[in-house]
């Protein structure tokens, strides 16, 4: 009787154990209201609102799975502006987006990654893909933000996972 005893604290134990710090992003929108391309304009599509939520959402899952625990990331998110352009149409409810090779999606991010408060990268740049259209293999599902969401992944992936260094 005295083993499961035991067996039982232990168990207890270690659920209740002290976990190491979380990894997180704190995400600020900097005037999202002077954004060049965030909000649209002409009263159909979505609103700055569901943008910025959508920008958050997609900030906190890149994250989630590659922020090891410890560590953080402080992101200002300076401009906006999406793929393509917006135009509104009388025969469509919602408005179109058109998108072209000449209109990547284009944001100007100053962060600063950090490990138990130590700094160990910082920088602000302008992150853009002006080849966004050719990732012929990763054709769009249809998601909102397609496009933004690819540029996004590969410069989290470039700048936060694997370190390197923005060009220029």
């Amino acid at each position: 009787m005295r083993a499961p005893a035991l067996a039982l604290l232990a168990a207890l134990a270690a659920s209740v154990a002290v976990s190491p710090a979380t990894a997180q992003v704190r995400l600020t929108f900097v005037a999202p209201e002077r954004y060049t391309d965030a909000d649209n304009r002409f009263g159909s599509g979505l609103s700055l609102r569901a943008v910025l939520a959508e920008m958050r959402r997609l900030f906190e899952s890149l994250g989630e799975r590659a922020l090891a625990p410890g560590q953080s990331l402080d992101i200002a998110v300076l401009d906006i502006d999406l793929a393509g352009i917006d135009r509104p149409s009388f025969s469509m409810p919602q408005g179109l987006r058109v998108v072209t090779d000449i209109t990547p999606p284009r944001f100007r991010l100053r962060y600063a990654l950090k490990q138990r408060g130590r700094t160990l990268l910082a920088a602000e740049e302008t992150v853009s893909d002006i080849n966004f259209l050719l990732r012929s293999n990763r054709l769009s599902s249809g998601q909102p933000f397609f496009y933004e969401r690819e540029v996004l992944r590969d410069w989290f992936r470039d700048r936060i996972v694997e370190r390197r260094p923005p060009r220029g």
